[in-house]
């Protein structure tokens, strides 16, 4: 099926003509052969040129390779108007897009969102909003949940108003798998298990267990060891519960603070930052329901670490 849609920009010498279609069927496709056969009028020299100039994609990642794969499934687009708006920031990376959502592997040390005492301060939402805009003025970007300052990984935002209001309205249902990497200091005894308590935080804005039911919100937090060595052990953490800052609080619990969470309770920082990282991040798609999982590598300097 072939769509076109237009955006109206203040630039309408440069405005977007997309052309999309999905590969509907059972084997994987050739990009070039693929778009020769939807668009039989254009020749190989016209495909050449949108492949050159950045104006083919699939499935939301630009590609220049006349042979990509275009897998089963899987969404082509070419913008007839200009190049596909792009995002470039040292600070993060785009994993994924639709009209809907955008996944993000957020760098370390970068704010999820700007806060009151941070508010002229870069951050990821700041940072893509000015992406969205580009693509389209009218485009908007709506926050659905946050990661810690010093935590790095995947994360999430949506681009539309029903998007938002879905994930708001359903979270704990629509995000099926959240797993996390840290290198904690020591060595975790049990190979895996749970920790289990009810969090509060106080006016210094630290978070604390207690069994004040109360006092505290209910936080589940089950993990399992990958691998010890050098005084530390790598440990993979899955949430039943999001709490803010539930791993690292639960960690310092066990008796084994994340490597560089000074606040609380690390005695050194061997990596010179926070070592915890967002791995995992599988959801139902707010608006077409579709499995969606993300899947980063262990960051190498927390597995050279433990070497």
């Amino acid at each position: 099926m072939q769509r076109e849609r237009h955006h109206q920009t203040s630039r309408p010498v440069k405005q977007d003509r997309i052309l999309s279609w999905s590969n509907d069927g059972s084997e994987p496709a050739e990009l070039m052969s693929f778009v020769m056969e939807k668009m039989p009028d254009r020749s190989r020299t016209d495909i050449k040129s949108w492949l050159r100039h950045g104006q083919m994609r699939i499935d939301g990642t630009v590609t220049t390779i006349f042979n990509a794969a275009v897998a089963p499934g899987a969404k082509v687009e070419v913008n007839l108007g200009r190049p596909f708006v792009t995002l470039r920031n040292p600070r993060l990376q785009l994993v994924y897009e639709d009209d809907d959502v955008i996944v993000i592997n957020k760098g370390y040390g970068l704010l999820s969102v700007g806060t009151q005492s941070h508010r002229k301060e870069e951050s990821a939402y700041s940072i893509l909003r000015d992406y969205v805009k580009t693509q389209d003025p009218r485009n908007k970007l709506y926050v659905v949940h946050r990661l810690d300052r010093d935590t790095s990984g995947l994360m999430m935002f949506a681009k539309s108003e029903e998007a938002q209001e879905t994930l708001r309205h359903n979270w704990n249902n629509m995000v099926l798998d959240r797993l996390y990497v840290a290198l904690l200091e020591g060595y975790v005894k049990e190979d895996s298990g749970f920790v289990k308590s009810r969090l509060a935080e106080n006016s210094q804005f630290v978070v604390y267990s207690t069994e004040n039911p109360e006092e505290g919100k209910l936080a589940l937090t089950r993990f399992r060891v990958l691998k010890r060595g050098n005084g530390l052990s790598l440990v993979e953490f899955s949430l039943d519960t999001g709490r803010k800052n539930q791993i690292r609080v639960h960690s310092s619990e066990m008796g084994h603070p994340i490597s560089g969470d000074r606040k609380y309770g690390a005695r050194e920082s061997r990596l010179n930052r926070l070592c915890l990282h967002a791995r995992t991040l599988r959801f139902a798609h707010p608006v077409t329901r579709k499995d969606m999982r993300f899947e980063l590598p262990v960051p190498s300097r927390f597995l050279d670490a433990v070497k």
